[in-house]
């Protein structure tokens, strides 16, 4: 490709040079349906939202062109990306349905313009990346990405009654908004996934990929390349304390996620210090910025009928005395929350932390309704319960609150929290937002109906993983392109002659995603008049004879045509 020396000829040059297609990339959707079903419903419709379909496959068709759309219009590529899309039934019962899944055909390693060796790309950011269609094998007519969505949903026993809405404006009120799911799966295609068995931490073929590239964990501090499988599989059920490092992605957190997450932070002692996921209750005082700060103790009470642990609250406790103005904690079980905390509050504790008696992250919320409990109350892991309880007898200060210092679906280095939950979900673990996110993004692993059709965070990280801005198509992102709109014809013009010197491109130094063409037309920027012009090209002329990249012939055909040639 273009990774060249910036001394080579410019005959050498010339003959490299990108490819002159249009910016932003045309993504084709490829109807697999066949006749009657699907895209090739005949059912009547009336347009909708935008939408100016007569029949429901039409419809179909055209939201996901729409989709299409707004994905090919925000990422620069010169090749095509095929989608090979079908409406069939998927699993789902009266309650819960799989409304579609999208990813790669096919994927790519070590090819000319992988940004990174013994790295595998999605077969359509392969194609960005290499310049031309990777020659996807086999069926699916050549497509770089499989896409597949629930033809049932709405009928009886498919999520009973809530239908795809298909109109473009996001007017979907009860019912589910294709454009949206239709983003959210096309972008797993694009490359929001890895490709590694996440169950087992097992690398496909052994190699990484340009997602995985982007995974560490909190807790051991490593990234998923410098893991083992067993480690990989560990991080996968490691519930919020697994993050991406893409610095896009990072850069974008403050304008994308709000200040303020649920937290459980302990301040002392240092070895237990730190913070702590929370589940929040759906009863009592919210959590606010101001916290609650204080002692955390064991709760006691009887080992009696209402439940056999002297630990889980579900009668009176009988060390009010330790428990007044402090953070209870209570272990889960028997009896339910509000029982637990009522009886906390009513021993005078200032809040409630109830540690879960299962496996399992991150920690969920706490359920029920009681309207006389005044203190907020959380539930942490069954394991970090553990560890705060085996330090309780030295003394454990913390605050339960909101943290405004970290924002919510991000860590406390403002890196984002990707899905990681355990147990484990296949098909969502690992390749999603984690879903403490706020607001909602969408790459959570369920579509949440308050999201827009904007790319928030999700487009940051497929710049990360090789989706750089590229609007001229030269490989060279626009964020370090010296020369964004290139002159990229074969042959140096100037003004409209044809000088038939070959136009050389420079991949280094300050003129990086120039071409000489484009050093050219710039000394004519500031030129006061047009022996200025001339002088300026003259100089510049003489550089590159000097730096051989120009042979004298060449040089003076160019100069003849700026001398010929009117300033624009």
């Amino acid at each position: 490709m273009i990774k060249r020396s910036l001394l080579a000829l410019v005959a050498a040059l010339a003959l490299a040079l990108p490819s002159t297609a249009a910016a932003s990339s045309h993504i084709v959707i490829v109807n697999g349906n066949v006749p009657g079903v699907g895209f090739n419903d005949p059912t009547p419709a009336a347009p909708v939202g935008g939408n100016p379909g007569t029949t429901l496959g039409q419809q179909r068709l055209l939201a996901f062109r729409h989709a299409a759309d707004i994905w090919g219009a925000t990422l620069d590529s010169a090749a095509e990306i095929r989608i090979f899309a079908t409406f069939e039934p998927l699993t789902c019962t009266a309650t819960a349905a799989t409304l579609g899944s999208a990813g790669a055909t096919f994927v790519f390693a070590d090819f000319p313009g992988a940004l990174l060796p013994h790295t595998l790309y999605s077969a359509a950011l392969t194609g960005k990346l290499y310049g031309a269609d990777p020659l996807v094998p086999g069926g699916l007519s050549g497509s770089h990405i499989r896409a597949r969505f629930n033809s049932n949903l709405g009928n009886t026993d498919c999520l009973t009654g809530t239908r795809f809405y298909l109109g473009f404006d996001n007017n979907h009120g009860a019912n589910i908004d294709l454009v949206t799911v239709l983003q959210h799966e096309f972008a797993h295609g694009l490359g929001f996934q890895t490709f590694a068995n996440t169950s087992t931490g097992a690398l496909l073929a052994g190699y990484s990929d340009a997602y995985l590239h982007l995974i560490a964990d909190n807790t051991t501090g490593k990234s998923w390349e410098t893991m083992t499988n067993a480690e990989r599989a560990a991080s996968a059920r490691n519930g919020r304390r697994v993050v991406v490092t893409g610095p896009h992605v990072t850069a974008a957190v403050p304008s994308n996620l709000q200040s303020g997450t649920p937290l459980l932070r302990i301040l002392s002692p240092a070895g237990l210090a730190g913070a702590y996921p929370v589940g929040t209750a759906a009863f009592g005082a919210p959590l606010d910025a101001t916290g609650v700060f204080g002692q955390v103790v064991p709760g006691l009470d009887p080992a009696d009928a209402a439940g056999p642990s002297t630990t889980d609250g579900c009668s009176p406790l009988t060390n009010a005395g330790a428990v007044a103005g402090k953070i209870a904690m209570l272990d889960r079980g028997t009896c339910g929350f509000i029982v637990k905390v009522k009886n906390a509050q009513n021993a005078g504790a200032v809040a409630v932390v109830i540690a879960d008696n299962a496996a399992g992250s991150p920690p969920a919320g706490l359920g029920g309704a009681d309207p006389t409990i005044t203190i907020p109350a959380v539930r942490v892991t069954q394991s970090d319960g553990i560890a705060i309880k085996s330090q309780l007898a030295g003394g454990v200060s913390a605050v339960l609150g909101l943290d405004l210092a970290v924002r919510a679906g991000a860590d406390d280095a403002g890196r984002a929290l990707i899905y990681t939950p355990d147990p484990f979900v296949a098909g969502s673990s690992v390749s999603h937002w984690d879903t403490i996110a706020t607001p909602n993004l969408l790459m959570e692993p369920f579509i949440n109906d308050d999201l827009t059709h904007g790319l928030d965070l999700t487009l940051p990280l497929l710049r990360d993983i090789g989706w750089y801005p590229d609007g001229d198509l030269d490989f060279v992102s626009d964020e370090v392109d010296a020369c964004p709109g290139s002159d990229l014809r074969a042959t140096i013009f100037v003004g409209g002659a044809d000088t038939g010197v070959p136009n050389g491109f420079f991949v280094d130094g300050p003129h990086n995603g120039c071409t000489i063409a484009d050093l050219v037309a710039g000394e004519a920027v500031g030129a006061k008049n047009h022996g200025a012009f001339v002088s300026g090209v003259a100089e510049l002329l003489n550089d590159l004879k000097k730096a051989g990249l120009l042979t004298g012939s060449q040089k003076g055909a160019v100069q003849s045509a700026a001398a010929g040639a009117s300033l624009p």
